[in-house]
Parts: C-alpha cells; structure tokens; sequence
C-alpha cells in the first residue's frame, strides 16, 4: 500500500493492512497519509463522475474497485434570494440530499465498505443517529455484508424505514448516540463485525474528504473564504480540513484554506462549548437533545481534531436553537426548492448570524452545506 496511518493525537505511525480501528497506544482516531505525491498533471487527468473520479487521492489500490452507488458530484447552489433575506451574500449550498441513501454519509460509508470488504470483512455495525445507518445499510447490501445498527429510539421513523428497507438489523435503544455507540462495541467484540463507527475506522474520513475535493473544483480549483458545516461526528469538518491542506500541498490550489465554521444546536454542543472556552478537546454533554438528530453527538471522538480544524483555518463554532434552524430549514426550502434537512437549516441559521456579527464578510464565497434530505425526517402539512 502507499499509504500509512498516523495518530491524530500522539503522532504513532502503523501499516494500513488489515481491518484498522483507533490507535492502540492513546485511542485517538488515525488519518491516512500518503506516500504518493499528488502532482499537478494528476489534477488534470481526473475522470468519470461522483466522487471516486478522485480515487488517485484516496485510499484505494490499482486493483480495488469501490463498493459504490454513485455517490458524490452533488451540486453547488448559488443561492441568490437566500442570500437577499439574509442581508446580501456571495451565498452558495453544496446539497448533499443528491446522494444515492439521501446524505452526505453516502461518501465515507462508501469508502469505510469498500476498503473494509477489500481486507475480508463481511458483517458490520455501527451506532446512528438516522442518516450514517441508512448509509451502512445500503453500502452493506450493495457489498453483500450484514448490517447491524444501533439507533436510539427517538430517530425518525423515515431513517428507521429506510435502515430497515435495506436489510440491516435495526435495534432502537432509549438513549443518545453514546449509549449506542458502547452497545456496538460490544457486539463488535462478541460478534467479530467490523465497527464502522464515526473515527473508529480511518476510512470515512477519506470519503468525506471529496467534501472539498468537489468544492474546490466546482469553484473551478479556487477556495471559497468560508464553509459553515453542520457538525456532530464531524468527520466531513475533518475530511475537508484534510483534503484542503493536502491540495494546498500538492499546489492543485492556492491558499489560504477556507475558514470552517461548525455550527451545533444550543441542546448538544459540545464542541462550540469547547471552542469558546479555548479548550483542546471537548468535554461531554449532558442531556442531549435537539430536533436535527444528526447533531445529537453529546461526546465526538473526534473532538479535538475539529478544534485543530477550526482554529487552524481560523474558524470558528456557533450554536443554534431548534427554533433558528426550523425556521432557516423552512426558509431554505420555500425560497430555494431545496429539501432542506434540519442540520442544513442549522447551518443557514448560523450563516445568518455569522453575516451580521461580520465575521463571515458579505463579499466572500461563502459556502453552507444541506447534509441530507429533509423528506427523510418525515413532514406534517400546515
């Protein structure tokens, strides 16, 4: 393989053989380092569609072929009326409802399966919070495997139905995420399936990182001057810091690096608490609970990693009320046609606020992310 792993926390280097989870010395998540140089003839010789046209860049050999639905090569928006209600914006959405399972998890569950099947495994579980298990789901039948999924019992009915619609074994838990999340360790220990759990793999990571691969080149291999991202795992924050520095690297583009913004809800967030605090890792929170379940993460393993994200890009964390992010989902839908999801309405909330306190500039591309559909978190008509 030419690549490696690396300990996002204490710097360890491991082979990528095998079926890797967190690094054994401090259990902090990997990242994939490559020892390929990723030159600038490269760039132009990109081909085919959706995200696996950037397979040169990913963790995937000559002779591997993905375990793919047609993920990726979702659109960037410009989002002009949207941009006049909130006071004038070079305003773009990357909408990510346009993948196959309705999500942007489509893209690290297509590369977490892919590299996972390709070293032997053929049964998986993971904890969700609705979308990663409806992805699982599909990414595991289309690969032939059995999934397991352990979600809690307030995830909606629709994420459920379609988990379900796929094969896997669905198993509502009264809890939050974490509480899933201890329960699929321990059937990954007794069971022997893989654990495709949020940063417990390195491999999701990769797949969300075409996040800002695309951007990058659907601005036509410039950068935008700020991305505000609805964050709970937060590995699509991750990937897109990774994927822009190893761009900026190879000199695909020039810096400096988009400025990433996480945007949380005032009932789960952790990582804006830390953040605001000058912390280097979060700190659990108690009692989680908002609407947009995807945000519903009251302890990310990837915590620190977001900070270094945030701070290194020189971004920032700002949470949002349920009430904010209904009535920006809602406005994003009407005034766009975009099936707006909860988590995407967070982050046209927080783009609001972030515009009038001037910390985003009115002048600079500017660009919000819809993780996934809306119709999947199920609808009552007015």
């Amino acid at each position: 393989m030419d690549w490696t792993l690396e300990c996002s926390a204490c710097g360890a280097t491991a082979a990528a053989d095998g079926l890797p989870t967190v690094c054994p010395r401090c259990g902090a998540p990997w990242l994939v380092r490559y020892r390929r140089a990723f030159d600038r003839p490269m760039r132009e010789r990109l081909s085919g569609d959706g995200m696996w046209r950037y397979r040169a860049l990913m963790p995937l050999s000559p002779a591997e072929e993905p375990v793919t639905l047609g993920e990726g090569g979702t659109p960037l928006l410009r989002a002009r009326r949207l941009a006049e209600r909130l006071g004038g914006a070079d305003l773009w959405i990357k909408d990510e409802a346009a993948n196959p399972t309705g999500s942007f998890k489509a893209r690290g569950l297509s590369a977490a399966v892919s590299r996972a099947v390709f070293a032997g495994a053929s049964r998986f579980v993971l904890p969700t919070a609705g979308n990663a298990g409806v992805a699982a789901a599909a990414y595991g039948a289309r690969a032939g495997a059995s999934v397991r999924v352990f979600a809690p019992d307030t995830t909606p009915r629709p994420l459920l139905g379609q988990m379900d619609a796929y094969g896997a074994e669905v198993i509502t838990v009264e809890g939050h995420i974490g509480d899933c999340g201890r329960l699929a360790r321990e059937y990954a220990s007794a069971s022997g399936a893989f654990d495709l759990s949020t940063l417990r793999e390195p491999y999701r990571i990769e797949g969300k990182k075409t996040l800002g691969l695309e951007i990058a080149e659907q601005f036509g291999w410039q950068l935008p001057g700020a991305i505000i991202y609805p964050t709970g795992g937060g590995t699509g924050l991750i990937g897109m810091w990774k994927a822009f520095g190893e761009l900026i690297a190879a000199g695909w583009v020039r810096g400096p690096m988009p400025r990433l913004f996480s945007v949380q809800s005032s009932g789960c967030a952790p990582v804006v608490q830390a953040f605001e605090r000058g912390l280097d890792r979060t700190e659990p929170w108690m009692d989680p609970w908002t609407v947009a379940s995807g945000l519903r993460v009251p302890s990310p393993l990837g915590g620190a990693i977001m900070l270094r994200a945030l701070r290194e890009s020189q971004g920032g964390a700002v949470a949002v009320s349920d009430e904010q992010l209904s009535e920006a989902a809602q406005m994003l839908s009407t005034l766009e046609g975009i099936d707006a999801c909860p988590e995407g309405g967070a982050a046209v909330a927080a783009a609001r606020i972030l515009l009038e306190r001037g910390t985003i500039g009115r002048e600079e591309a500017l660009v919000v992310f819809n993780t996934g559909a809306g119709v999947l978190y199920g609808r009552d008509l007015k």
